[in-house]
């Protein structure tokens, strides 16, 4: 496909997203059903231009005047892609499939429009009515690390060091050209593409049939190592999923030992048992049952318990930009309920001297330090543990623990990583000792 049917179609799809309310990846898969003429490489074009104009869907529409489908794939076309209007409209001009040409007030948006007087949560690209509670995590900074939330992400690996090294993964995927991560030693990131670019099908190579390493973004992987969960240990994953973090801790485990991977919807476990296989992890057992009393004789006995909690997911809209313009007040509170109702099941599984360890995809305070605080209030028999504590449990190389101490990334309770302090994702990570 030519340029203009890949904008023509991101219409169809973002109109589709709208009229609907329904996930992008969705909307995206259905089209690709209904014109099986588009190739791959089409159809990663425009999931590209779609995910883009879903990225900076706040700054394109300030900029176009207009916030409906057309004006967010044409303003994603031309200031995403950076495309100016002589190429856009020759683009259009060469493909029969192209939407109809720019109009003058179109012309002129792409041409001149700026975000000289557009307010935060614009320039930021972030919904407005999380304006405050951006304000109340970043400050002045606001703009800057929403901005920094709606880039394209890069692709970015864990070694697994159970079965590999990063220097063999790295020649394995030399044609790729992965870099090591700056802050987590197992991590390889592979940058993101501009424009139709595609991102590499890593989950194709045969690296990753043999477990050599897994898709994790690099906050994720210092999420579990912050956990500081050490080969021996006993340690409880109650927020498992589909098995990243508990399979990284198992890695940093070293197979020794024991770690306990559950989940209150017992249908996300799914995919952990294949992952575990693959990656050749012997020391994890997964409690299936969705009630929590299947964890009833793990109580007092943990060395560490991960409660990688629910939320809002606002550290990762770099990766799920469509959820950012549909979380609203209700979902938040729902959420802070679920986090709360973790914490109180995790709290009884950490023996004396062990540690709860609290993790967020969230950049909002009162899913991070708000919980901790409540939490605190309300279990006398817990302290925070000092980032220093956590750094020296986590075992970084020197380098990475400074970068992790500096005092920009710390919160009351915890430590805030974001795009724009630390290029990951947006975790947040506070751990909690049981005296």
């Amino acid at each position: 496909m030519k340029h203009g049917g890949i904008v023509a179609a991101a219409i169809e799809v973002i109109a589709d997203i709208e009229t609907r309310h329904r996930p992008a990846a969705g909307a995206l898969k259905d089209w690709g059903v209904a014109h099986r003429f588009a190739g791959s490489g089409d159809r990663a074009a425009i999931g590209n231009l779609v995910f883009d104009a879903l990225r900076q869907r706040a700054s394109i529409a300030w900029r176009m005047g207009d916030d409906s489908p057309r004006a967010l794939a044409l303003g994603a076309y031309g200031f995403c892609w950076n495309v100016d209007v002589e190429r856009l409209e020759v683009a259009f001009a060469a493909d029969r499939h192209a939407p109809a040409p720019p109009t003058d007030r179109e012309r002129s948006a792409l041409r001149l429009a700026t975000l000289d007087d557009a307010p935060d949560w614009v320039r930021g690209d972030y919904p407005e009515w999380l304006d405050g509670r951006f304000k109340e995590v970043f400050g002045a900074e606001a703009a800057a690390e929403g901005a920094a939330l709606a880039e394209r992400a890069p692709v970015d690996l864990r070694v697994n060091t159970l079965k590999a090294t990063r220097d063999k993964v790295a020649k394995a995927l030399a044609r790729l050209e992965p870099a090591g991560t700056p802050l987590s030693a197992t991590g390889l990131r592979i940058a993101s593409g501009r424009g139709p670019a595609r991102q590499p099908h890593v989950e194709a190579e045969a690296g990753y049939r043999k477990g050599w390493f897994e898709l994790q973004d690099e906050g994720s992987q210092l999420a579990a190592a912050l956990a500081g969960a050490a080969p021996g240990g006993q340690v409880a994953d109650i927020c498992a999923g589909a098995g990243g973090k508990t399979l990284a801790i198992a890695a940093l485990m070293a197979n020794k030992g024991q770690i306990y991977a559950w989940d209150a919807d017992r249908h996300r476990l799914a995919g952990i048992y294949e992952r575990l296989q693959r990656a050749g992890v012997r020391n994890a057992q997964v409690r299936e049952a969705g009630d929590a009393a299947v964890l009833s004789d793990l109580n007092g006995r943990m060395d560490v318990v991960l409660v990688d909690a629910p939320c809002t997911g606002t550290g990762v809209w770099r990766r799920r930009p469509d959820t950012k313009w549909r979380v609203g007040e209700k979902a938040l509170e729902e959420r802070k309920a679920q986090q709360a109702e973790t914490l109180r099941l995790a709290a009884p599984l950490v023996k004396p001297g062990g540690r709860l360890v609290y993790v967020t995809c969230s950049v909002l305070a009162e899913e991070n330090d708000g919980q901790v605080a409540s939490f605190l209030a309300a279990n006398a028999g817990f302290a925070a543990a000092g980032i220093a504590d956590l750094l020296a449990a986590a075992g970084l190389d020197e380098p990475a623990a400074a970068r992790l101490a500096d005092p920009a990334l710390a919160t009351s309770h915890g430590l805030q990583m974001s795009p724009r302090r630390t290029q990951t994702d947006g975790f947040y990570v506070a751990g909690l000792i049981r005296s």
